[in-house]
Formats: structure tokens, C-alpha cells, sequence
């Protein structure tokens, strides 16, 4: 059953919040950790800019060690861009998959994270998209995100389907449907654009490219 907006944005957020609470104490304490690394991180590099910002600068302001921040991040670039949120994304993809087809799953999912991203996350990721424009250490890693995300949700599926997570037409379809969400975050674009409308009509040319109107493309 299709969910209205709101509805559909609370469900994600609530997924998330659901994931977290069934954390143990140790994984909350490393949640928290993690989420004071990014503050951190965002309070300096507003102040000082992305350059002048050390990985030494950031333990400090978040209160620990830079072997702590490095044991949650490999890089600078890895903290602008990591969330939780789309960690406990695969969590919600499994569970839609438990009583939805795969692409009816997968789609549902990937409009609702946009919604998050249009709505109580909405500050922090035009914060990283800023980045991503600006920097390029940072915009060379979306596309090895990309990339990790396209073999992590194929598994997903692959286990769902029951094919392999190598299967061409599955690697296919998810690699289709992450250019659109990439496209959708961090393509050429005003700021001001709609986000949840942008990737319903990015899903609609995947499902029906004849709308294009190219020539040659219709009946």
C-alpha cells in the first residue's frame, strides 16, 4: 500500500530510530561516538574550511584520540560523507523485502531516504553536498560509495531472489537504480529542487525510458 509523504518519511525515521534503540549499550556508546567525530568535524570545517581542518583538530573537539577517530574513519573525506542513516537503510530494505517484490522493496526505500534527506536530515546533507561540490577528495568518494552501495544492496537482493549477488541483470538493475539516487543527491542542480519529486521521476524514466521522447524510443 503506497504511503502518503509524511507518512512515508515518519515510517523511515522510525525504522531508524527502532534500529538504534535495539542497539546494545556498547554499540549506542559507539553510535555516539561516531555521531560526536561528525560534529566535531562539521564545527571545524564550517570555522576553518575543509583544508585547514586536521584529523588531529577533530579528536580533539569530539575528546578523543585521532587513532579513535580513525578506528570509525578511514579519512576526513570518510566523515563528511558517512551517516547512519544509511546504514540502517539495508536494515529497512530487508524487512520491506519480507512482504514486497525486490524492485517494489528497493524503490520504496530509496524514495522514503530521500524524504529523510529532503526532511529531518535536510541541513546536514546540503552541508555534505556543499562538499561534495567544492572538494574533490570528497566528490571522488560518492563514486567509490557508489560503488560499495551497488555490491551491498545487490547481496541483499541476491539472498531475497535467490541468485547470486554476481548475477548480471541484478548488478544491472541496482547499478541503474543507484545512478538515479546519485543523480537525485549529487548531480548539477539547484538547491531549492524537490527532492522526492526528483527521484519519483528519476524511477519513472528506469521503469519506462520511452518517456523521454527520443526519437525512435516509442511504438
Amino acid at each position: 500500500m503506497n504511503q502518503g509523504p509524511s507518512a512515508a518519511a515518519d515510517s523511515a525515521m522510525s525504522a531508524i530510530a527502532g534500529a538504534e534503540a535495539g542497539l546494545g549499550l556498547r554499540e549506542r556508546k559507539k553510535l555516539r561516538t561516531r555521531q560526536a567525530i561528525r560534529a566535531a568535524a562539521r564545527r571545524l570545517i564550517d570555522e576553518r574550511g575543509y583544508d585547514s581542518t586536521t584529523i588531529e583538530q577533530i579528536a580533539a573537539a569530539a575528546e578523543v584520540s585521532p587513532s579513535t577517530v580513525f578506528r570509525y574513519f578511514p579519512s576526513k573525506e570518510h566523515i563528511v560523507l558517512t551517516d547512519d542513516y544509511a546504514n540502517f537503510t539495508m536494515a529497512f530494505l530487508r524487512e520491506r523485502l519480507a512482504d514486497e517484490p525486490p524492485l517494489t522493496a528497493l524503490r520504496g526505500v530509496l524514495t522514503e531516504m530521500v524524504r529523510g534527506f529532503a526532511g529531518d536530515l535536510s541541513e546536514d546533507y546540503r552541508w555534505r553536498r556543499r562538499l561534495v561540490r567544492r572538494v574533490p577528495a570528497v566528490r571522488a568518494l560518492v563514486g567509490e560509495s557508489q560503488d560499495r552501495w551497488i555490491d551491498t544492496v545487490s547481496e541483499v537482493l541476491a539472498e531475497r531472489a535467490g541468485v547470486p549477488a554476481d548475477n548480471l541483470e541484478l548488478r544491472v538493475l541496482v547499478g541503474a537504480v543507484t545512478g538515479a539516487l546519485h543523480q537525485v543527491l549529487w548531480g548539477d542542480r539547484s538547491e531549492d529542487t524537490d527532492l522526492v519529486a526528483m527521484i519519483e521521476r528519476a524511477l519513472v524514466v528506469l521503469e519506462h525510458p520511452d518517456s523521454l521522447g527520443y526519437p525512435g524510443t516509442t511504438g
